[in-house]
This record gives C-alpha cells, sequence and structure tokens, in this order.
C-alpha cells in the first residue's frame, strides 16, 4: 500500500469504531431502508433535521468505483482531491476498494463519505446507504453515458450473439448494470438466452478483469461497459485487434458521484461546489478521463437519469434489500 493507501485504511478503521446503529424512522421512505426519510419524493435519503446525527468529519474518505486498478485512480483523482481539501478545509484521503459490496457497506456504516459509485450499484448505494447522487462526468458538450458491450475474442469461434449459446459467458458483479443486470436482461428479452441453462455465466469481479480474460483467451465473451474498455485500449494495456464486438446496447448514465446522506448541510453544499468549480485543464483528472471525451462534472437528477438502471433492475427481479 501507498501512505496514501494506508492513510486510506486507517482512518476507516477510526470511523468504523465511531459509526453506530441507525434507528428506523416512521416517515415517507418509498423503497428506502427503515433508517432514511425521503419527505420530497426525490427517491434520496433526506438530510437529517436533527444536529445531533449530521456527520463533520475532519477527514473526508473518498473512493471511486472499483472497476480497475485501484493504484490508477489514486493518481488520477489526486489533483481533484488536493481542491476538494482546498474547498472544504478538511483533509481529504482517497481509500481503494476492491468490491462494490464493500464501498456501500462502507458508507452505509460511516465509513466513506464521498464516492463515485458505479451505474448498476447507485440503487442499492441510495437505497441501503444513504447515497446521494448529483454529478455525473460529461464531455465538453454537456453529453455523457457509456454503452454496455458483449465482447469476444477473434479465435472464440462466436460470430455473433446466438454464439454464446452453450459456451462460458462472463459477467463482473452482480451490482453491475452492463456487468451483468443489462446483459442478462438483454440476452433473455432479445436472445432467449437464460443464464445457467443457454451459458454459463462466470464472475470476473471487475471489467477490467474481463476485458482482459477476453484478450488473453480466459473467457469466450463477456459483457463490460465500453468507457472502462476504452480506456484500457488507450493506455495499451490490451490490444484492440484482441477485442471484437458483437453487440452494443444505448447509452447508459456513467458513474454517479456524491455525497452521503447525513454529512452537514454546509459541508454538502462545498463538496458540490467543489465538483462544478473544478477546472480540469492540465490536471490528472482531465489526462485519465479525456480518453473517453470527458471534461466537466455536470448537474444530474437521480430519480430521472436513473429511471432506465432501475427499469433493468425490476425486469430482472432485483430487490433493494439491505440486509
Amino acid at each position: 500500500m501507498t501512505r496514501t493507501e494506508l492513510m486510506g485504511a486507517a482512518a476507516l478503521a477510526a470511523l468504523a469504531l465511531a459509526a453506530g446503529p441507525a434507528m428506523a424512522q416512521d416517515c415517507e421512505r418509498g423503497a428506502l431502508d427503515a433508517r432514511y426519510c425521503d419527505a420530497d419524493g426525490d427517491l434520496l435519503a433526506d438530510t437529517p433535521d436533527d444536529e445531533a446525527e449530521l456527520l463533520d468529519p475532519e477527514t473526508l474518505i473518498f473512493a471511486y468505483t472499483p472497476v480497475e486498478d485501484p493504484a490508477v485512480y489514486a493518481t488520477a483523482w489526486s489533483d481533484f482531491l488536493d481542491y476538494l481539501s482546498e474547498k472544504t478545509g478538511k483533509e481529504v484521503v482517497f481509500f481503494p476498494v476492491q468490491n462494490n459490496a464493500a464501498q456501500i457497506e462502507a458508507m452505509r456504516s460511516g465509513r466513506l463519505h464521498i464516492a463515485g459509485f458505479n451505474t448498476g450499484s447507485n440503487p442499492l448505494a441510495v437505497n441501503c446507504a444513504g447515497f446521494k447522487p448529483f454529478t455525473i462526468m460529461a464531455s465538453e458538450d454537456g453529453s455523457f453515458g457509456y454503452e454496455m458491450e458483449i465482447i469476444t475474442h477473434p479465435d472464440s469461434g462466436i460470430s455473433d450473439v446466438e454464439g454464446i449459446r452453450g459456451n462460458k459467458m462472463a459477467f463482473t458483479a452482480e451490482t453491475s448494470n452492463s456487468g451483468f443486470k443489462a446483459p442478462s436482461a438483454i440476452l433473455k428479452a432479445d436472445f432467449d438466452m437464460v443464464s445457467g441453462e443457454d451459458y454459463e455465466p462466470v464472475f470476473s469481479g471487475k471489467h477490467d478483469n474481463s476485458v482482459l480474460g477476453v484478450a488473453n483467451g480466459d473467457y469466450p465473451a463477456a459483457a463490460v461497459a465500453n468507457s472502462v474498455m476504452q480506456r484500457m485500449i488507450e493506455r495499451d494495456v490490451v490490444p484492440s485487434d484482441r477485442i471484437v464486438s458483437l453487440y452494443t446496447s444505448q447509452t447508459f448514465p456513467t458513474t454517479g458521484y456524491g455525497t452521503v446522506y447525513n454529512l452537514t448541510p454546509e459541508l454538502q453544499e462545498s463538496i458540490r461546489d467543489a465538483f462544478f468549480s473544478f477546472e480540469w485543464d492540465g490536471t490528472s483528472l482531465q489526462e485519465e478521463f479525456e480518453k473517453n471525451g470527458e471534461a466537466q462534472f455536470i448537474p444530474i437528477d437521480y430519480k430521472g437519469y436513473w429511471d432506465v438502471i432501475r427499469k433493468i433492475d425490476a425486469a430482472n427481479d432485483v430487490s433493494y434489500s439491505c440486509q
């Protein structure tokens, strides 16, 4: 571990001791866990009115969705986190999480304050961890999003989606939209292929594992976020001629960034301001994410932007159970 990662681990351990259990509340909440309220109907947990329930930590913990090598992203986010520290007046630590479930649990238990959750994890983080997404990355013209691609390699013998039948199909994790939920629904609805019956599902854990697995011939096919795949190709992690695309989906919203619901209103506002006032030019964030054409943070409305994702979850009988 680097010094930054060790500091993050230490900070999380300390906060774990301080985080106590939340009590169920008698209020309107929709699909939210019993510890949260949603009086305004925006599908997000309300910030508590009771000051005793608010958090104003000296050290803010930030985590980026665990899609690729955490060391790469500790560097990529460094300039932004320095700016965030300047805007909030607090130390900000990057904590590398290894999987979606650990990231959600860290926020739910009060050990994670600011995060980027992947597309598919956003509804679970919102409903179970009190996550309040307010921004995503976009290009200069305000366009945003990514597509799910089903990919294979040139030596697989698979030339179309139908060729997956009877083969192994690599997914990332069950909480991932492009890595599991969307492709599962599409394969069933559009190609009459059911997981476990028409193909054998295997799980790689992360998008980069799936991309590398296909490129190296370990998996005959996989479903991935093409934004992750493109960054890997741009960094020469995988050669483009080792990837063959079989299917490309509609555009989905990308990683949603936000805070835990119970930071003080003033702190939440200063964090929002840092995202929207950050100048990308010449920064480590630009160097990494311009590979996808991303150049700014734009405001989002979770209720509207994630409607298609919630519908995919419903088609897959996904429950936002917090147990």
